[in-house]
């Protein structure tokens, strides 16, 4: 049994995602044995984060002082084509691949019913009252491909079909060095719908 306050410690950082209780037992220890300054260090960035961090008031992803994010300020962007992430750390990801010179929208989550997540808790109006100030061309909907992000992605095509826009949807398929007799049936058939003419 460990000092209440250790104990209190290793209990809160047992509750971060992903830190278990052995997980939550070596930082907690290493905190206690590293240099004052460095627990120091990391206690004023997380308190600094959580008092600084804001959504952006234009696309809901993290921003800083209640402004726009930096995507958003960046005049370089394409302003007609939106990505639609169901999270902040989804917006992380595809600019990890320089792939998307766009803007994006961020849902704060899927369609759930069962829990108890429907499109008025997303932030689906905000996308709608982007549209046409934005002369937006194309709305890429990059939700997650699992049974809520196909549901919410289903949605939205349904709502953004009648104006006109470009509405597609990110393929889907076999990761690159994954072997065919791992493959879930779902993740090779859409590979097959998604496939592609073969150029030199």
């Amino acid at each position: 049994m460990y000092a209440p306050a250790v104990q209190q410690l290793v209990d809160e950082l047992g509750r971060l995602p992903g830190v278990g209780p052995k997980s939550a037992q070596r930082i907690a220890f290493w905190l206690l044995e590293a240099e004052r300054a460095d627990v120091d260090r990391l206690a004023a960035a997380i308190v600094t984060a959580k008092d600084r961090t804001t959504f952006c008031s234009r696309c809901f992803d993290l921003a800083e002082d209640g402004g726009l994010c930096g995507i958003c300020e960046d005049s370089r962007r394409e302003a007609g084509v939106i990505c639609v992430v169901e999270e902040p750390r989804d917006v992380v990801a595809v600019e990890r691949s320089s792939a998307f010179r766009g803007r994006y929208h961020v849902l704060h989550g899927a369609i759930s019913p069962i829990e108890g997540v429907g499109p008025d808790q997303l932030k689906v109006r905000e996308l709608l009252a982007r549209i046409e100030p934005e002369e937006v061309k194309e709305v890429i909907l990059c939700t997650n491909p699992n049974l809520e992000g196909e549901a919410t992605a289903m949605y939205l095509a349904r709502l953004l079909a009648p104006l006109g826009l470009r509405t597609t949807r990110i393929a889907s398929g076999l990761p690159v060095g994954g072997d065919l007799e791992y493959a879930d049936e779902l993740t090779l058939g859409r590979a097959l719908d998604g496939r592609r003419e073969v150029v030199d």
